[in-house]
């Protein structure tokens, strides 16, 4: 029996359980969302995919929106895509392409509080296809942060922003799960 779970364990490991590759970025790192900041160098050494988390943590009396790229270069405001005020926005990319941020105060956006990522289509998963994260939709939507229940969970923002549904942490481990628990299953029979 000592055997089987030794088997489990290393099936496991086979599976990649606990190798989701997501990356969470906190825009800025300690200086968060703030006019003054350089996030073109910020975002310079980073790769962004499909799946990441941009995390942006601001003070009051700023914004957070994505803006087209005409929008982005002439420090527009006005015409967001999507907003947020709440001073902790997460926005998890679901679709490959540039995606543009700036502060909507006007002044902000001329002052550094812009910032432009490309992200990279997600990696083929184990059949081969770039199918994204399950759960996910196709447009990036800022949401408050909350952690992962073991439901999916609706989430709004303080200000009445767009409620986007997070996966569960099993939703996310689902085929892995089935392929140890198949796995398991032959081993016990055989056993």
């Amino acid at each position: 029996m000592a055997n089987l779970g030794l088997m489990v364990l290393m099936m496991a490991m086979c599976c990649g359980i606990g190798g989701i590759s997501a990356t969470v970025y906190t825009v800025g790192d300690t200086s968060g969302w703030s006019v003054g900041s350089d996030y073109t160098t910020w975002a310079a050494d980073k790769t962004f995919k499909v799946g990441d988390t941009l995390v942006f943590n601001y003070a009051s009396g700023h914004t957070l929106d994505e803006v087209s790229k005409n929008d982005y270069e002439s420090c527009t405001t006005g015409n967001s895509i999507t907003s947020d005020s709440s001073g902790a926005t997460s926005i998890t990319l679901k679709t490959a392409g540039t995606h543009y941020y700036i502060c909507g105060i006007p002044g902000h956006c001329s002052g550094g509080m812009k910032l432009a990522i490309t992200a990279a289509a997600a990696a083929p998963t184990e059949g081969g296809s770039k199918a994204a994260p399950s759960g996910t939709t196709t447009s990036p939507t800022p949401t408050t942060t909350t952690p992962a229940a073991t439901t999916p969970t609706v989430v709004t923002s303080p200000t009445g922003g767009a409620a986007t549904e997070h996966p569960s942490s099993a939703a996310a481990f689902a085929p892995a799960a089935a392929s140890v628990l198949a796995f398991v299953s032959a081993v016990a029979i055989m056993v």
